[in-house]
């Protein structure tokens, strides 16, 4: 995989624009991590980064498709990737004595070379794929799911097991009638 690494001094004042386009950046993380997740459009992230005291000014866009499962029903459910993001990546002081140098967990998307601190553009791009991630896809926007008694996807079948929830914590407020006043 191609590195992505700036260095802070290399930037001129106005910035410079970079295109990830690397399948790479994206993948290798999916599978690392386990994510049940499929590239379907390429991602593509275009990112402005411009110099400023003690770290880097980062806006950019990711843009694709993805396919990952419904949470509802675990079919395929297709997401576009659409995000627009603005960042401030800080540079963390350099413990001379510590080895790796030490960053307070405060940004896995700057490391450091030596004494040379380091933009990584592909965590940048991995860190807005995650956030651009929906917390709960649907297939549709009317997904029914599964029963919870016998596991029949309710989109594509019904299905004669009883719904009602026994639950004896609930069983006063079963006779409850709603009045809409």
């Amino acid at each position: 995989m191609q590195e992505y690494r700036i260095s802070h001094n290399d930037l001129p004042p106005e910035g410079k624009v970079f295109f990830v386009v690397e399948p790479a950046v994206w993948t290798t993380p999916l599978r690392e991590f386990h994510i049940d997740c499929r590239i379907d459009v390429p991602l593509k992230a275009r990112i402005h980064v411009f110099p400023a005291d003690n770290g880097w000014l980062v806006r950019g866009t990711l843009q694709g498709r993805i396919i990952v499962p419904c949470s509802r029903c675990a079919e395929d459910a297709v997401v576009p990737i659409d995000a627009h993001f603005e960042n401030f990546e800080a540079i963390s002081d350099q413990d001379e004595n510590a080895f790796p140098p030490v960053d307070n967990e405060t940004d896995a998307c700057v490391v450091w070379e030596g004494n040379v601190p380091m933009l990584d553009l592909a965590a940048v791009c991995w860190e807005e794929f995650v956030l651009a991630l929906p917390v709960t896809p649907l297939c549709r926007e009317d997904c029914k799911g599964l029963c919870a008694t016998c596991g029949a996807n309710l989109n594509e079948e019904s299905c004669t097991c009883k719904n009602e929830v026994d639950d004896p914590r609930m069983a006063k407020l079963r006779g409850l009638i709603v009045h809409n006043g």
